[in-house]
């Protein structure tokens, strides 16, 4: 829990282990501990983090020819720094991400909403927003499975089971071994999947209830209950993760079996 490690295999097959502290923001700034706003705050963090890691990782396979930097990059190399730059890269990494699941699970299902419902104009605002919940599950379930058919995308798959398998052993009580590992469990319910399942559904329950004539105003207001929704989200897999209860386990299983 104090600690993280990232490993990549390297192209000559050995491994490159990179462990260090792990650095709470939480503990310089108590407040963004607190329940429903963790949720946000470990959601960014973790995507720093994974970009971090994919940098590093990048480093032991060089591209064959290196791509100049930009202007842009040279100017902030030049008056702030490397480790600016860095900064600067992993920040528009982070928010390109944001932007695109923004596009993806807000955007585009409020618009085909609209162009299906075109001939229906007057359709209760329920049936309108449980159609466009419907349309995330399919555009989400859809990015799972195609992301899963890639080959570079595939294999770390993989390695996220091995290392749900690791965890399960740890939280067991169980020796770190490979005999353990292999007969751990490789779904966790804390899961990022499940928490981006979670966060879907959750959408789709509170966001039948709200009302908005216009396409804009939707995707407003769901732009704005997203830290709300992501929050609630993340108190529900923290619930599931320390919890046998029946009804948890029931609202983990979709979770679960993605």
């Amino acid at each position: 829990p104090r600690k993280q490690a990232v490993v990549v295999r390297r192209s000559d097959g050995g491994l490159e282990i990179q462990e260090k502290e792990l650095r709470f923001i939480k503990d310089r700034y108590p407040i963004l501990g607190w329940p429903l706003i963790r949720g946000v705050v470990n959601f960014l963090d973790s995507m720093v983090k994974g970009v971090k890691a994919l940098m590093w990782s990048a480093e032991f396979y060089p591209e064959e020819e290196e791509a100049q930097p930009s202007r842009l990059e040279q100017w902030i190399e030049k008056h702030f720094g490397s480790e600016a730059l860095m900064k600067w890269v992993i920040a528009i990494a982070v928010l390109a991400g944001l932007g695109f699941a923004i596009a993806l699970f807000i955007i585009l299902p409020t618009l085909a909403t609209s162009a299906l419902l075109y001939f229906a104009p007057d359709a209760p605002m329920w049936l309108r927003n449980l159609l466009e919940g419907i349309i995330k599950l399919v555009i989400f379930f859809v990015y799972m499975i195609l992301c899963s058919r890639l080959k570079e995308i595939h294999r770390p798959f993989q390695y996220h089971g091995a290392e749900h398998k690791c965890i399960n052993c740890i939280e067991h009580g169980l020796p770190l071994t490979v005999e353990n590992v292999r007969g751990s469990s490789r779904q966790h319910k804390r899961c990022g999947t499940s928490f981006l399942f979670l966060v879907l559904a959750i959408s789709i329950i509170m966001l039948i209830l709200v009302r908005a004539e216009t396409p804009f105003m939707r995707i407003v207001i769901r732009i704005v209950l997203l830290p709300v929704i992501a929050g609630i989200s993340y108190e529900f897999l923290k619930l599931a993760g320390r919890s046998e209860n029946p009804v948890v386990n029931f609202f983990s299983k979709p979770g679960l079996a993605i």
